[in-house]
């Protein structure tokens, strides 16, 4: 009953996504079933219990970040209990949790997005629309969903501008470079006219039967390429890999963040982190090498 209820108040009282209020869920019930084994009440549960529970959960080998949904599941538990009247403090509000990792985005070089694109195979009308697709994300630092929703209206060829449907319905003009637009209008007055034939299909990119091409569908096909180009990546690498880049020539933070989309410019400054992660890289194995070769 207790957990039903929970389960609810994090759906609708606290607006917890499905996926979150199931991951807080698995750790109560993880952690009444201790306090059973104990014979100890989850409503006079202290501080200090809640403590032994996560030692106890650290010591099967899960993760700081495990540990850290463990802390938060355990916050809102008794937040809900607070709710209820059963108890009128939090002793999950003393826990600490550990300090996650910041992961750095995994960033192409400008060579490795050469060697990707070169991988396609251009005999095809699909291999032209993929050369356009991967040329227009890469250029245009597109997440995949809003590659997929281009339409034939948001493409301005002659002023290299498409119109992207981002996050949340916000839309924001983005350029696109010399490359991209040779791409596109050669997919777009040739490749996609196979494709699509006699349909009436305004989507920009198309699958072989002539329809929207869906994300899986883009997923499936960068792969492919990556294991023939020989590259670890996965498809938002080169959105990251189009922000990095951008920063490295010299673009300030905050037109960045406008063409990514980002309603909050701390999400865009981990591609500054990036950089200077690169700097540091270059400068340990420059200087590495030159107190190696040194006759001094």
């Amino acid at each position: 009953m207790l957990e039903r209820k929970f389960y609810a108040f994090l759906v609708t009282g606290e607006a917890r996504a499905k996926l979150t209020a199931s991951t807080y869920l698995q750790t109560v019930s993880l952690f009444l079933a201790w306090c059973e084994r104990r014979q100890l009440a989850v409503e006079t549960a202290g501080t200090r219990d809640l403590i032994y529970f996560i030692l106890d959960r650290s010591s099967t080998g899960i993760t700081g970040k495990t540990v850290a949904k463990d802390v938060a599941a355990l916050r809102s538990l008794y937040r809900y209990l607070m709710i209820e009247r059963v108890r009128d403090d939090n002793p999950a509000d003393l826990l600490e949790s550990p300090v996650r990792e910041k992961n750095l985005p995994l960033v192409l070089s400008t060579d490795q997005i050469e060697l990707f694109l070169a991988a396609i195979s251009l005999d095809k009308p699909v291999g032209v629309r993929d050369r356009a697709l991967f040329e227009l994300i890469y250029s245009c630092g597109l997440r995949v969903s809003e590659a997929v929703n281009l339409s034939l209206d948001d493409v301005y060829l002659e002023e290299q501008m498409i119109l992207v449907h981002g996050k949340g319905g916000k839309e924001r003009f983005v350029p696109f470079g010399t490359t991209a637009r040779e791409w596109l209008y050669r997919y777009l007055s040739e490749a996609r006219l196979t494709l699509v034939q006699s349909r009436p299909e305004r989507a920009v990119f198309v699958n072989y039967r002539g329809q929207r091409i869906t994300r899986k569908g883009i997923w499936k096909r960068f792969n492919e390429l990556c294991i023939h180009a020989g590259i670890t990546a996965k498809i938002h690498t080169l959105r990251h890999s189009f922000a990095t880049h951008l920063l490295a020539g010299g673009a300030d933070l905050r037109s960045v963040q406008e063409l990514l989309g980002h309603s909050d410019i701390t999400t865009t400054q981990v591609y500054t982190h990036v950089e200077e992660a690169a700097l540091h890289d270059f400068h340990r194995e420059v200087f590495d090498n030159f107190g190696a070769e040194s006759d001094i």
